[in-house]
């Protein structure tokens, strides 16, 4: 792991002073306070902390699920919280790839229909969307299960086209919540190590929370949190 701050590159993502605060009939809860906190470009970062410590409050915002109570989000010189709906969306279809814990696969829909339905919605043309689809696949070693249905296929089967879903558009932000949660030993190494080389040898910047210690220590950067704000990076 490095911790040579002078060696990033460029803040591709940053949080200025940002808070999040739920407010239900029962509870006010803060999420995150006052926190600062940057991203450089094409970096693989993991954070690191319990479940409630803000790791997917964090995500959301960044990805444009969420706004901030306060606070800026500036994600390549935009600021996502100031952002209207219509704008927000085509920064999530666009610019962010999603990779979940529960693998949000459409089960009615093949492996490379379920790739094909976000091209679809980008207006990606038709031989376009197939071709990208079955080259995802096939980097990912599912060329020969393409036509199978999500329920045909294993766990670690099915978040590898999980991470292909979130390639589809090209996006140059990855974001993974728990994206090994539901996996095995074996199968969270691989898709750690393919998360990982999205940014060494494609560019991608990609961040991954996570409170498995085996996956978020094979990544570079490391963040640690706890009740909303980070308290080391390793």
């Amino acid at each position: 792991m490095t911790t040579d701050d002078s060696a990033r590159a460029e803040p591709v993502a940053r949080l200025e002073q940002v808070s999040k605060i739920y407010e239900t009939a029962a509870a006010r809860v803060t999420a995150l306070e006052k926190m600062s906190w940057e991203v450089g470009r094409g970096e693989a970062v993991a954070l690191m902390g319990p479940s409630g410590c803000g790791k997917t409050t964090i995500l959301n915002l960044l990805g444009g699920m969420d706004r901030p109570t306060s606070g800026a989000i500036i994600v390549d010189g935009e600021n996502v919280a100031a952002m209207s709906e219509r704008q927000l969306e085509h920064y999530r279809l666009r610019k962010i790839g999603f990779v979940f814990q529960f693998f949000n696969l459409i089960p009615s829909l093949s492996a490379i229909e379920n790739l094909e339905l976000p091209m679809l919605i980008a207006g990606t043309p038709e031989e376009e969307r197939h071709s990208r689809a079955e080259t995802l696949l096939e980097t990912v070693g599912l060329k020969q299960k393409g036509f199978k249905r999500p329920e045909e296929l294993s766990g670690g089967e099915q978040q590898r086209v999980a991470v292909c879903l979130a390639l589809v558009n090209n996006p140059s932000i990855i974001l993974a919540d728990e994206p090994t949660g539901n996996l095995d030993s074996a199968n969270s190494k691989i898709i750690a190590d393919m998360l990982i080389n999205l940014a060494k040898h494609e560019g991608k910047t990609v961040i991954v929370a996570s409170h498995d210690p085996k996956v978020v220590e094979a990544f570079p950067r490391m963040y640690h949190m706890r009740d909303g704000v980070i308290q080391r990076a390793a």
